[in-house]
């Protein structure tokens, strides 16, 4: 009997994408970097990803699993308001889905001990939200259900104004995260309550109480005022917070207050200076957190009035993330940038950020955004919190093409796009190498170990050739070689493994496939078969012979 499990079921979930680990391809034009150091600290390998950020995340799985340690996302709500940047009407199973396959690949890019990641939400797709990732990252890494205030001001046109959004925080490791976890600085209203009525030389502080709750035989003495004798004992089913010892310690060093009249119960002095922060909870009001109107001011000082963001998310909102999560230098991933709001605030703390969008607001949003912080002309949002200057820079990418497409013929060929550095770049992430090539050895393309490499050649390979490569490379090493064709029995080389592309590469991915946004237009096609893939109208011979034929022979298994 097939064991039972508490998860969320929807149409077309069984139904997963065969996605292509896509390479990406760098365009200067578009990277942008400070013309000197500002600092010793300056980043400049920060990534700008240009393309659908399913594919995106695929593309950069095998370099960054593992590496990342906080993922930040604010993806579309599914609200049925049809944004101009986001089509945010997508049928909810459908929502799902494609939630879950990106949801899926961030789990697994996060550090395995230290990393988070942190979910905007609001109330529809919440409940759902939740329950799917606690099937994805197990229930026991789920950490808190923050409340953030995103309105100070009342909605009286709604039955019940909606003045607060979720953001879903799930770890990988409960302990170290507590371990690791920075503390909040305190805000301007906690501050408040720090005065200094007996003018103590240390400054402002407050008074906090010196019981507990609970019963220890070494903290049920009697504490004696010093200005009047009056005699105190715990309160009723309380105790004293510290030994008599330790009490002896705060008495001699006057942190230790009795009322204005000497008689009130006592309490332990608390300066305001010697408070290294507070530790987060799960209500973020507007004061500390922002809120909509502060980020549409935000948007306003970036591209004027009349060029803003729809429901753009506050500076202050992704400090108080990242401030929590991460440290200087750490890696921090948004797949959703919207407006790039992640990678400005990061770029400003001193975090390493990767950003990926699809939208052409890439272009008019995103870029012309963080060349300002680059170049330390955004002097809004935390910049003058975090004193920031400019400096570091990042990279822009975009997605290649996929590896193969259709001929005349109907057969999958390479894409004739792909130059041949593109297309060992390429192999190395279908067979899980490390593309790494090598100034002074032409057949090491790329590496899986410090003994076993990949060559990809376009070539027809002879008998002879494969001899000279066997003896290159060695008895104590391996060589996985991708040709065209190649002549011989491939056991006669025992440190090689050769063979064409294989027809497998066909059934691992959806190629062609180059949008897998939220739109129903975009769902995959079924994949077709190897035999549909050929034209239906040739004969049996005429299908063998171009299926054999040109770039197709890169596919076909066996040895000529």
């Amino acid at each position: 009997m097939k064991k039972q499990r508490l998860e969320l079921t929807w149409i077309g979930k069984e139904n997963r994408s065969k996605l292509e680990p896509r390479i990406l391809l760098e365009d200067s034009e578009k990277s942008h970097h400070a013309k000197h150091r500002v600092t010793e600290n300056d980043i400049f390998d920060n990534r700008l990803i240009f393309g659908d950020n399913l594919l995106a995340l695929k593309a950069l799985e095998a370099e960054f699993s593992g590496k990342v340690k906080c993922i930040y996302i604010d993806p579309p709500y599914n609200t049925g308001s049809a944004f101009e940047h986001y089509d945010d009407g997508v049928e909810h199973s459908l929502w799902l889905s494609l939630v879950r396959e990106r949801l899926a690949i961030l789990w697994r890019l996060l550090h395995p001990t230290e990393g988070t990641i942190w979910i905007s939400i609001d109330d529809r797709e919440m409940p759902y939200l939740r329950v799917l990732m606690d099937e994805i990252c197990g229930r026991g890494s789920f950490l808190a259900t923050n409340v953030w205030q995103k309105r100070y001001s009342r909605e009286n046109r709604e039955a019940i104004g909606d003045a607060h959004e979720y953001v879903l925080t799930y770890v990988k490791d409960k302990k170290t995260f507590k371990a690791i976890r920075n503390k909040l600085p305190l805000g301007e209203k906690q501050k408040k309550v720090y005065k200094n009525p007996n003018n103590d030389p240390g400054g402002l502080w407050r008074a906090v109480s010196l019981s507990a709750q609970g019963y220890r035989p070494n903290q049920m003495y009697e504490i004696s005022s010093p200005i009047t004798g009056k005699r105190h004992k715990p309160p009723a089913g309380s105790c004293w917070k510290v030994i008599e010892s330790k009490y002896n310690e705060l008495l001699r060093d006057n942190r230790v207050y009795f009322g204005k009249d000497g008689n009130a119960v006592p309490s332990r002095i608390q300066f305001l200076k010697d408070i290294e922060g507070m530790a987060p909870w799960t209500w973020w009001p507007h004061e500390d957190a922002g809120h909509t109107d502060e980020a549409k001011r935000e948007m306003h000082a970036l591209y004027g009035a009349d060029e803003s963001f729809d429901t753009p998310k506050p500076e202050r909102l992704i400090e108080r993330i990242l401030h929590i999560a991460t440290n200087p230098g750490d890696l921090v991933l948004d797949s959703f940038a919207g407006s790039g709001t992640t990678g400005a605030v990061a770029h400003k703390m001193g975090r390493r950020w990767i950003m990926i969008e699809l939208g052409e607001h890439c272009h008019t949003h995103i870029i012309p955004r963080l060349k300002k912080v680059v170049d330390g002309a955004d002097q809004g949002g935390i910049s003058k919190a975090v004193n920031w200057q400019g400096g570091g820079g990042f990279r822009y990418y975009k997605l290649a093409p996929s590896l193969l497409e259709k001929d005349k013929w109907g057969n999958w060929v390479i894409s004739k796009e792909f130059n041949a550095t593109m297309l060992a770049e390429a192999a190395c992430k279908l067979e899980g190498f490390t593309y790494a090539p090598s100034d002074a050895v032409y057949w090491q393309h790329g590496r899986s170990t410090e003994r076993d490499f990949i060559y990809v050649t376009t070539q027809s390979l002879t008998a002879d050739q494969l001899n000279a490569l066997s003896e290159d490379v060695g008895t104590e090493r391996s060589l996985l070689v991708l040709c065209s064709a190649f002549r011989g029995k491939a056991e006669r080389w025992p440190n090689l493994t050769v063979k064409k592309i294989p027809l497998a590469v066909l059934k691992r991915c959806e190629w062609g496939h180059d949008d897998y946004s939220l739109k129903v237009e975009n769902l995959p096609e079924a994949p077709p078969s190897i035999q549909d893939s050929l034209s239906p109208t040739l004969s049996r011979r005429e299908r063998e012979e171009k299926a054999n034929s040109g770039q197709a022979s890169l596919f076909g298994e066996g040895e000529e």
